[in-house]
């Protein structure tokens, strides 16, 4: 196994002192902010992990040789993941109840109420709101996080297909799936009615378990078995798309996902994944 350091600022004594911890070979540089040690001993972990806790750098151990191209499938949540926001706090905000919903959206992805409830009184909360208020969020606040569209663009030029999973709305997924180029996104459908928001949704409900049930049918259609299915996300009801893939990544995640996901990155942005695995 090899062990991938990387982070906004690497320094040559941490790496020296990760080198030591983890009983490595060599260390060697794999893109401006990620450096590999090879042949490191992944039972060192625990020291590796305290020392780039307190160091605010990422890391992983991983298998020797894997490459980006390795993957078939790349599965990806969108709020807070993907784009920098929730896109239904946001909108909660042109209500005048960001702060109500968006206590109710945290409380969801720390998996500590059942999320399907949690999505209804969040739609609830948004009838009679102008429908225009989506356009503005899209507009206004919609921002794709660090390094998302160098992940996408590489992950295509690699032969993997990309899949857009996420619990928000068609109108957000829809656009994001179009300027990123991706092959599929699925997620829940406003109802507008006269112009306005009507505080509910249309069609099967995207929760965690229709996250996993699109990974696993797209991955059954390409033949692909789990060990080629990477997937990111953030919160609670991601786990079990997540749990769909043989690679997953807790991205700036709550605890409870990070607890379960194979890799974790809370430092570094999406570029991250490509330290991890290189596309070239």
């Amino acid at each position: 196994m090899n062990l991938v350091i990387q982070g906004p600022e690497v320094s040559t004594p941490d790496l020296k002192r990760l080198h030591a911890l983890s009983r490595g070979i060599a260390i060697e540089r794999v893109d401006e902010q990620a450096f590999r040690i090879t042949r490191a001993d992944p039972a060192t972990r625990e020291a590796v992990a305290a020392h780039c806790a307190q160091a605010r750098l990422d890391w992983a151990f991983v298998p020797a040789g894997r490459k980006l191209g390795d993957f078939g499938l790349l599965a990806m949540d969108m709020d807070s993941t993907l784009i920098s926001i929730e896109c239904i706090d946001e909108i909660a905000d042109f209500a005048g109840r960001k702060a109500e919903v968006a206590a109710v959206t945290a409380s969801a992805m720390r998996g500590e109420i059942d999320w399907p409830e949690s999505l209804r009184q969040r739609v609830a909360a948004l009838a009679g709101l102008e429908a225009s208020a989506l356009e503005r969020v899209y507009a206004e606040r919609l921002r794709f996080n660090p390094g998302a569209e160098k992940l996408v663009a590489a992950a295509r030029r690699a032969g993997l297909k990309t899949l857009l999973v996420s619990g928000g709305f068609t109108y957000f997924t829809d656009r994001v799936r179009d300027r990123l180029s991706l092959d599929h996104a699925y997620s829940n459908e406003l109802v507008v009615e006269d112009g306005k928001l009507a505080g509910r949704t249309t069609g099967a409900l995207v929760d965690a378990r229709g996250k996993a049930a699109h990974v696993a049918r797209i991955a059954a259609e390409l033949n692909l078995p789990r060990d080629r299915i990477l997937a990111i996300g953030d919160g609670a009801n991601d786990l079990p798309m997540m749990a769909e893939a043989g690679t997953s990544i807790a991205y700036h995640a709550k605890p409870v996902v990070k607890a379960q996901a194979t890799h974790a990155l809370d430092f570094t942005g999406l570029e991250g994944v490509l330290g991890l695995f290189p596309p070239g």
